[in-house]
């Protein structure tokens, strides 16, 4: 059995503990709001911009554009998997590296290869002992648009030159404080069809100038770019929500575990009190 002291310490050592996870759980929750608040302001613009490409390809059945375009042979697939650079935030990780596993079993067959890209370090440091990384970032501290635009020049120069055949995009969707969920976008070749079907037939509401095509140039690029960032932002907050969680319940343990030491540390001094009065009380007796 752990004498007082032994006891005494594991105490402290809980309490320093419970300090850490409950500054960090302050710190995330700081952070989840702002995340929230711009992925929140994102995303109706993100559907605009999709509706918009959906409503000039129903209308406009002659324009095209190389990132809207199939390739006749499907050999190089390449799978982005977006993660977070640091850990301490439950199975959040876990999830998104999960669904990429599963993206990669299902279009095996589809392809002849299968490369990952990485964002976010635990990402990189899971694929880089089992699968080929072609980029990886690891940098960003806080999401900017700039990171969306680097990843999406990558991915796209590579796309035209033919280097790949098609890009899916794998990440954790921000839901509420308690739920993220893993999502797989195909992000190459870019797909306005649920878009087209949704604008039906009726007319648009506006005339191109100077043409579809001219305007394809700007959009189609602009929403691979934006797929991309809403999909960090998503991340970004559902990083922050997982970590909170994450840490709320480890504070809870903490508190759990001080409680049970605390018991301990009384029945022990309990022990002790008594064992040396019944010394106490022998001696006298035997005197």
């Amino acid at each position: 059995m752990p004498n007082l002291k032994d006891i005494k310490r594991r105490i402290g050592s809980v309490q320093n503990t419970q300090q850490i996870t409950s500054a960090m759980r302050m710190v995330a929750a700081a952070k989840l709001r702002r995340a929230q608040d711009a992925i929140i302001a994102a995303r109706p613009y993100a559907k605009r911009m999709y509706a918009t490409l959906g409503e000039i390809g129903k209308r406009q059945k002659d324009a095209e554009h190389i990132l809207l375009q199939p390739h006749e042979q499907l050999k190089v697939l390449e799978v982005v998997v977006v993660t977070s650079n640091r850990g301490l935030c439950g199975g959040f990780n876990a999830y998104a590296i999960k669904a990429a596993e599963r993206a990669i079993k299902e279009n095996a067959g589809a392809f002849d290869e299968i490369v990952v890209s990485a964002v976010g370090r635990k990402a990189s440091e899971y694929f880089s002992k089992r699968r080929t990384i072609i980029k990886s970032w690891t940098d960003m501290a806080a999401v900017e648009y700039s990171h969306a635009v680097e990843i999406a020049e990558h991915l796209t120069s590579r796309y035209e030159s033919g280097e790949i055949d098609g890009a899916v995009l794998i990440y954790n969707e921000f839901v509420s404080a308690m739920t993220q969920t893993p999502n797989t976008d195909q992000l190459l070749p870019l797909s306005v069809e649920a878009e087209m079907a949704e604008a039906g037939d009726a007319v648009m509401p506006f005339e191109i100038e100077p043409d579809a095509n001219a305007l394809l140039n700007v959009l189609v690029p602009q929403a691979v770019e934006f797929a991309i960032y809403r999909a960090l932002l998503e991340n970004q907050a559902g990083e922050h929500a997982a970590r909170m969680t994450a840490m709320e319940s480890a504070t809870r343990n903490t508190e759990d575990l001080i409680q049970s030491l605390t018991l301990q540390y009384n029945r022990a001094r309990q022990a002790a009190i008594t064992k040396e009065l019944v010394e106490i009380v022998s001696g006298a007796e035997a005197l």
